[in-house]
């Protein structure tokens, strides 16, 4: 889709940095539309996608090891802006006839530079003491023709360098990052100053341009939409609801393995609130039926994907002229099926709609597939959506199944919910439920001693998992206060039937996972 809110596109090449999807975030963020793409994309494709100015993000590797990622050294001939950030701007440098050095002393973390050209990347900077993040062992020896020093740091000669004739920038250090103040400044600097890219990428624009690119695809068919309740999907759920009208048919399968409440909120929402063409299945007793007797986490998660593959084809089967099948795909996924490194074997199953089998001969639509989650969430206020939707937790697919270790059964499931029900409510009331990645209760398969009142008890126990996390990639336990801690513990003990003790869970990402199953 090449339309009028992607002519203000950038170009992001990726070597391999941690920090790539955070350039695109940052991007984005200044409301321009950017992409990320492979560092080996050829330059004919490069033109192709008309970009107002290309950014080399930074890497793990040096311009000298064997098997260095390279790019194709015509893009310096096309005319396109180029910004080149770390091992970007080393790459430049070696590519265009400077030299590249080991740096006898490596430079990690934070640094002050001193801007020795003011202007273009540069402009409306204090010329001293701005402070940096820098992470790189090598280091720019000689500058290539045409280039000149724009800023310096005590370890590099040349922390910045420039050919305005040409439009090709390098820093040294990171401007993505936030221990970079000045990072915003900067990359805004090249995308307005050099790139004269327009601020159009927003969230409203996007909705707008998204509906009408729907409808023309579409046409007159029907589309169904796996709803879980979830951000991705209850956002295109709306998304196309605003598209398509009573042409969208939503999904809702309540697999007996959902939160507290969650069935009858969905319902309320979508079908009451949105008036949307909702189909709630209640399978519950089929999923814990195929549950018995089953402790194994893997077993379980098939057996569930499995049976929601079955439940969804057969009420999919029952929709006439659906040719279309809509899924939460964001962007994010896209970028891991397209890595640096080479095209991964699929994008993650739990965005397949557990794994949807071939023979349903959908066409896929995905109109969240530009999008990060934060710009999801956006768009979700946008349409209106409910903040409590908006800002809701990562709730696996399998749902309880993998937060009960041990047989799944309905009393076992009840304490559970009971107990998750407490976490929830006193998470929201203290105000950290938005500091939070996750939290939420564990039903561990033991039982311990207790007492209560007069009596001796053997009781289940119940874990309290929550975590602060960017990205779920790495997380940490949350320091909960004391307080908030107690009145959870003492809830649960006290309301929920069965369980007679608290642990917290205070182990981090890696060597621990998120979920204990």
């Amino acid at each position: 889709m090449f339309d009028t809110l992607h002519q203000e596109r950038v170009l992001i090449l990726d070597f391999g940095s941690q920090t790539t999807q955070l350039i695109a975030r940052r991007v984005r963020e200044s409301h321009v539309y950017c992409e990320i793409h492979p560092f080996n994309m050829d330059a004919g494709k490069i033109e192709e996608f008309h970009p107002r100015g290309i950014i080399l993000s930074g890497g793990p590797s040096s311009v000298h090891e064997e098997g260095a990622p390279l790019i194709d050294p015509r893009i310096f001939t096309l005319g396109i802006p180029i910004f080149g950030i770390c091992y970007g701007m080393q790459l430049m440098a070696h590519l265009m006839g400077g030299a590249v050095e080991k740096a006898q002393m490596r430079e990690y973390g934070p640094a002050a530079i001193e801007i020795d050209l003011p202007g273009d990347v540069f402009s409306d900077l204090e010329k001293t003491g701005q402070r940096v993040w820098m992470s790189h062992g090598d280091r720019i020896l000689e500058l290539p023709p045409g280039f000149v020093t724009m800023a310096h740091s005590d370890n590099s000669p040349a922390a910045a360098m420039g050919d305005s004739k040409r439009n090709l920038y390098g820093v040294q250090f990171h401007p993505e990052v936030a221990h970079t103040p000045c990072g915003k400044d900067v990359l805004e600097n090249f995308l307005f100053r050099v790139c004269r890219c327009r601020p159009v990428w927003t969230m409203k624009s996007f909705v707008e341009s998204e509906i009408d690119s729907v409808r023309k695809k579409v046409g007159d068919d029907q589309v169904i939409c796996a709803l879980s309740g979830g951000v991705d999907s209850s956002v295109v759920a709306v998304l196309l609801h605003k598209a398509l009208g009573e042409r969208l048919h939503c999904i809702f399968v309540n697999n007996g393995l959902l939160r507290k409440g969650e069935a009858e909120t969905v319902q309320r929402v979508f079908r009451d609130h949105f008036e949307m063409n909702l189909i709630y299945i209640d399978a519950s007793a089929e999923f814990l039926d195929r549950l018995r007797g089953v402790t194994d986490p893997e077993r379980k998660r098939k057996i569930i994907g499995n049976l929601f593959i079955e439940v969804f084809e057969r009420e999919a089967a029952r929709i006439s002229g659906a040719r279309w099948l809509a899924q939460g795909t964001l962007y994010p996924d896209v970028i891991e099926s397209v890595s640096f490194r080479g095209p991964s074997a699929t994008i993650k199953t739990h965005h397949n709609v557990g794994g949807l089998p071939e023979r349903m001969k959908f066409a896929l639509i995905e109109p969240l597939r530009e999008l990060f989650k934060d710009e999801v969430r956006l768009v979700g206020r946008e349409l209106g959506l409910p903040e409590r939707i908006i800002m809701r937790h990562p709730f696996p697919g399998p749902g309880l199944a993998i937060r009960l270790l041990g047989e799944i059964t309905a009393e076992n499931l009840e304490i559970l919910r009971e107990a998750d029900a407490v976490i929830q409510e006193e998470i929201e009331a203290c105000g950290w439920y938005e500091h939070v990645w996750q939290a939420f209760a564990v039903l561990l398969p033991v039982r311990s001693v207790g007492v209560m009142g007069d009596g001796r008890t053997y009781d289940q126990v119940v874990a309290l998992r929550a975590v602060e996390s960017v990205d779920a990639m790495t997380a940490d336990w949350a320091r909960l206060p004391y307080d908030v801690l107690a009145r959870i513990s003492n809830r649960i003990i006290n309301e929920v039937k069965g369980v007679n003790r608290v642990v917290y869970d205070i182990s981090s990402k890696p060597p621990s996972t998120i979920e204990w199953e």
